[in-house]
């Protein structure tokens, strides 16, 4: 039985035109025009039997009528009518709903195969009929992967649920400015990738928020900082050191090459010669002939790089013979190498890229990539002691100058990984982009780490899903993320968003039929969200749960903590943490 047995007296209105999947209503009785609501949902009679279409009200107008005249987004009113006002209601159509569908009763579609015909009845959808409306979204089956968020606006007693393989098969983008509960729902939705059996992703923690996920489907890593250089740190305590030898050409390039050197040209090209070199003198020693015959400058194998230096070094200095016999002159790059080498041995040195250049022995092992992948890219079941199948990797140590190269590294890792292994055998994983806005930049320096960033996650943006690797751009400023990304995100999970040109990029996202919606984007409470895209049955407003464990995220109270009597402290550790580069943990006392 139907669940939208609506009687012919029931009717809002008639219909007055349809344009494509927009339809207007003509409304005679004015005490349920005064009932509708902007964002609700009304039903449409369908031209075939069995079907009714749904839509969402965009415009609620009501306009006093002189006379004669044209009537506003209505047909001309007939020769020698008077209408003393006139109310119209604009719906946009969203999908379909089938009283049957082979044996399933009450199924919903996001696909419209008819549109209402010109005087069709129009409903409002409302009460029981909403209640039992939204059960029917709540409960899709099918190849859905129920993903939860929380529940509708539209309907408290409805949860609201996402299709699980299209929001990471089709890419996502959630945003909200700060406050606006971002964070939290980021949080809401890894909880349950991690609860998931072989559950596989990775999140890119830029300021440690997500340390406080601690249930057994989450494993922490993070970057190497300062503090670890001179300990045993190493990756079966969680810490990562992503040696300069994973760097492909184009990213040893803008670390080491001045590009306003004039010399440049010459620098890159002498010093991708003696990283072959490099890596071929390790080959050798390996005893790795079947490499040995295929490997390429972006093959990732460790090689010293004092031998790289040295070699530079020889070539910096070089002389040859002259024209007169017993005499020298200058080699053809005699001096002209000084620069890059100079900028090799501070980099080196650099206790801040301490995770690039001076990590522990076993970063120079053969096998140490293999024991990476493992454990950054292994499913749960995968894994060891069946770990965690979201890894949370924490970049808040590692410079602001080189965090572009250093996640877009292990993204690259991640695709490359994906790329080089057999169909079958692919596992999907997605990557968590949190403050993507920081290194997938919309403006950023030719040739430097913004550039080749960019360049990475444009590419698993674009061919990702044909490699199993899914992308969810987080940020709180949409407007400065690359939009080229941003485009191939066909969903979106938008919180409240104050700044008109995170706005606009926001509405740019939502089909022309649910323009409306970038309207609502100021006034969402905290923890509101728009919700539109391949993954959303109903695009319409969730208020999304409360996640088991909150991220480190929450806005401090000002006022409150100023009213406290009791004394802080802290001072002096933030200080010696300063002064070490590495976070300290306040030990009873501090003051």
């Amino acid at each position: 039985m139907s669940i939208l047995d609506y009687k012919d007296n029931e009717s809002l209105g008639r219909v007055r035109s349809v344009d494509t999947a927009t339809v207007v209503i003509a409304v005679e009785d004015v005490e349920r025009l005064r009932k509708l609501q902007v964002n609700r949902l009304a039903v449409l009679q369908s031209s075939r039997a069995g079907q009714h279409l749904i839509g969402i009200i965009q415009k609620i107008t009501r306009t006093a009528i002189d006379g004669k005249g044209s009537l506003a987004d209505t047909e001309d009113a007939p020769d020698g009518e008077y209408q003393t006002e006139l109310n119209v209601v604009r719906i946009a159509l969203i999908g379909t709903l089938m009283d049957k569908v082979g044996p399933r009763s009450n199924v919903f579609l996001r696909t419209l195969e008819t549109v209402p015909e010109i005087d069709a009845n129009c409903f409002a959808l409302e009460g029981g009929r909403l209640t039992a409306f939204m059960r029917v979204i709540a409960n899709i089956s099918g190849d859905a992967q129920k993903l939860s968020l929380g529940h509708y606006t539209l309907d408290e007693s409805a949860d609201a649920f996402l299709n699980g393989n299209k929001f990471f098969q089709r890419h996502a983008v959630v945003v909200g400015s700060t406050g606006s509960g971002k964070s939290w729902t980021t949080a809401r939705i890894l909880e349950q990738v991690a609860a998931l059996p072989n559950a596989n992703a990775i999140v890119f923690d830029i300021h440690g928020e997500y340390a406080p996920l601690a249930s057994n489907g989450f494993r922490h890593f993070r970057i190497a900082g300062p503090a670890d250089l001179s300990g045993s740190a190493s990756l079966n305590e969680g810490v990562i050191f992503l040696p300069y030898w994973l760097l492909g050409y184009e990213a040893m390039t803008s670390m080491f090459v001045e590009r306003s050197d004039q010399n440049a040209p010459n620098q890159a090209m002498v010093m991708s010669r003696a990283i072959l070199a490099a890596k071929q003198k390790y080959l050798q020693a390996e005893a790795r002939n079947d490499i040995l015959e295929n490997f390429t400058i972006d093959s990732p194998i460790p090689f010293d790089l004092s031998c790289v230096i040295d070699d530079l070094a020889k070539l910096n200095d070089e002389m040859v013979p002259g024209a007169r016999s017993g005499t020298e002159k200058a080699g053809e790059f005699n001096g002209k190498l000084s620069r890059m080498i100079q900028r090799l041995e501070n980099k080196r040195t650099d206790r801040r890229l301490g995770f690039l250049f001076q990590g522990a022995g076993e970063t120079q092992a053969f096998d140490w990539l293999d024991r990476l992948v493992c454990a950054l890219l292994a499913g749960s079941a995968d894994q060891e002691g069946g770990g965690g199948g979201v890894k949370v990797i924490d970049f808040s140590e590692v410079p602001s100058d080189v965090l572009p190269l250093m996640v877009s590294l292990v993204a690259k890792l991640a695709f490359s990984v994906q790329q080089w292994t057999e169909a079958s055998m692919r596992h999907p994983i997605a990557i968590f982009c949190d403050e993507a806005h920081l290194y997938i930049p919309e403006r950023q320096q030719a040739g430097g780490a913004g550039e080749i960033s960019v360049e990475i996650f444009e590419r698993i943006a674009k061919e990702g899903r044909k490699y199993g690797v899914g992308l969810v751009v987080i940020s709180q400023r949409p407007s400065e993320v690359n939009r080229t990304v941003l485009s191939q995100c066909n969903n979106l999970v938008a919180m409240r968003l104050t700044n008109g040109d995170d706005q606009s990029v926001v509405r740019r996202l939502l089909p022309d039929s649910l323009a409306g919606f970038g309207d609502l984007l100021p006034v969402l409470d905290t923890g509101e969200a728009l919700v539109v895209g391949d993954a959303s049955l109903l695009p319409t407003r969730i208020r999304v749960s409360m996640p088991q464990h909150r991220p480190n995220s929450g806005t401090v109270e000002f006022w409150e903590r100023w009213g406290a009597n009791q004394a802080v402290g802290g001072l002096a550790v933030a200080v010696d943490g300063w002064r070490k580069q590495t976070v300290q943990t306040s030990t009873a006392g501090a003051s």
